[in-house]
């Protein structure tokens, strides 16, 4: 199979192949992102050996240890004794790699924070592997992943013993932009219009694995049904299982998405103390940071820039689609995301997850405004004084002293700007002037999906974004 964009990452994964000096490159991303199938394609008949950690709370390390053996034998090693530790696993895949003769040697270690199990000798051996062998050798391409991207900060990134800044080379993949979405289904000969394309994204967030599972002769619902409320659907249990195969105990971290995802606005650390009942300190620090590594949820800072009001925001639409829809839904209907068409609450999640979209897609709006070369800060804002609360959910601070005050909204046809919204967009504006005291001019910009109605008072806004534009 083609493999669709990461261009940037080929571009680097290049590089590295053809640098002439040892190299141990780390890729991150979260589960399903395409990591394996990225390195797999690329490299091809260039590996020398593969192994993948395998998931699971009930996978023994001596598990582990009989796997890896079987690999080195599978992938032309000489059959031995079982690997007591895995220092004795790591001599003998030096000793299959002395034996390669090929010119670049890629060892591709997958799932890597699976292999480092309690009381297990993993990471002392790696470390091992690494400045005794491997550093040495020119030759020898390393290639580690881990969607668990907390756990390879923690332990490579940071690590303060035998392996600090022994990382060459850092890779990290996002999901698909809606452009490589659309590549991906018309290389697939998936038909689907961009605004399809969009809900699929507000439902899987661009994951290449849950988009490969479409099938040619079935709709966009249809698929989503399909894949989530048949009685046999294959993602039916993604949502529990993606967050057990990233965190050992995520209790913690589940009760965090679960209560943002009832605000799209956001919680601040305070708020989420109150609403999950979990004690602010080093607990709740290591779970929003874990949180965020993995791309669950994003930090924002008010434009106040105090500190103590930024906001924690759910961005994952996978999660935020799985919490509204499947985990606690008894439903029996197997085609009930093509009969929720009209439902007032799917409108009301639209609303919610295509403004998921817009922030996956910042550099697009960006370039759309004409001022990708522009220094520019991304904040949210709420009002501490007016009420009804006043909030704006997307502002863009640029260096040439322009603020877009943006709004986004999901409709089925072009936008009209009545009167009345037109009064609460200029309510909105002296709002926030007056209580921030900014003075840069303020420039409200409409995302939509297609475009504003001409006419009313669509010359309320000073500049506007559609659907196509995200796309670029």
């Amino acid at each position: 199979m083609k493999i669709i964009g990461r261009a940037y990452e080929q571009g680097e994964l290049k590089h590295f192949y053809e640098s002439g000096k040892p190299e141990f490159i780390t890729i991150t991303g979260r589960r399903r992102v395409g990591k394996t199938f990225l390195i797999r394609e690329f490299f091809k008949d260039d590996i020398s050996f593969h192994f993948s950690g395998l998931l699971g709370e009930n996978v023994t390390n001596k598990y582990q240890l009989s796997v890896f053996d079987k690999a080195i034998e599978a992938q032309g090693g000489k059959q031995q004794s079982s690997s007591k530790c895995w220092n004795d696993a790591f001599q003998k895949l030096q000793g299959l790699l002395s034996s390669e003769t090929k010119r670049r040697k890629v060892i591709f270690i997958d799932e890597l924070p699976w292999l480092d199990m309690p009381k297990s000798d993993f990471l002392s051996a790696l470390d091992y592997f690494w400045n005794t062998f491997a550093s040495s050798r020119p030759d020898i391409m390393l290639i580690v992943c881990g969607s668990a991207t907390s756990w390879m900060v923690k332990n490579l990134f940071e690590n303060k013993g035998g392996l600090h800044n022994r990382v060459t080379g850092r890779l990290h993949l996002a999901p698909f932009t809606l452009g490589e979405c659309e590549e991906f289904f018309k290389e697939q000969k998936i038909v689907v219009n961009r605004y399809q394309i969009a809900e699929i994204y507000m439902v899987f967030g661009g994951i290449p694995f849950y988009l490969n599972l479409f099938k040619r002769h079935l709709g966009p619902t249809q698929n989503i049904d399909q894949l989530l409320f048949a009685k046999n659907a294959p993602l039916k249990n993604e949502f529990n299982e993606v967050y057990h195969s990233l965190f050992r105990s995520p209790n913690r971290h589940l009760s965090i998405v679960t209560e943002l995802s009832k605000r799209k606005a956001g919680l601040t650390r305070d708020d989420i103390i109150k609403a999950t009942k979990i004690p602010g300190g080093g607990n709740l620090t290591n779970t929003l940071r874990e949180l965020e590594q993995c791309n669950f949820i994003e930090k924002y800072s008010d434009f106040t820039k105090h500190k103590k009001d930024s906001y924690y925001r759910l961005v994952d639409p996978f999660s935020l689609f799985c919490l509204k829809y499947l985990n606690h839904n008894d439903t029996k209907d197997e085609y009930y995301w093509t009969n929720s068409m009209d439902d007032g609450a799917r409108r009301a999640w639209s609303g919610y997850a295509f403004e998921m979209v817009c922030l996956h897609h910042i550099s697009q709006i960006k370039y759309k405004l004409g001022i990708s070369g522009i220094s520019t800060q991304v904040f949210s804002w709420r009002s501490k004084n007016h009420s009804p609360s006043t909030q704006i959910d997307l502002l863009i601070s640029r260096k040439d002293g322009v603020i877009n005050l943006c709004e986004m909204k999901f409709t089925l046809h072009p936008y009209t700007i009545t009167a009345k919204y037109a009064q609460e967009l200029l309510q909105r504006e002296r709002i926030f002037r007056a209580e921030t005291a900014s003075r840069s001019s303020l420039h409200t910009t409409m995302i939509t999906t297609y475009g504003l109605e001409k006419k009313g008072h669509w010359t309320a806004v000073q500049s506007e974004v559609t659907l196509d534009d995200l796309f670029v």
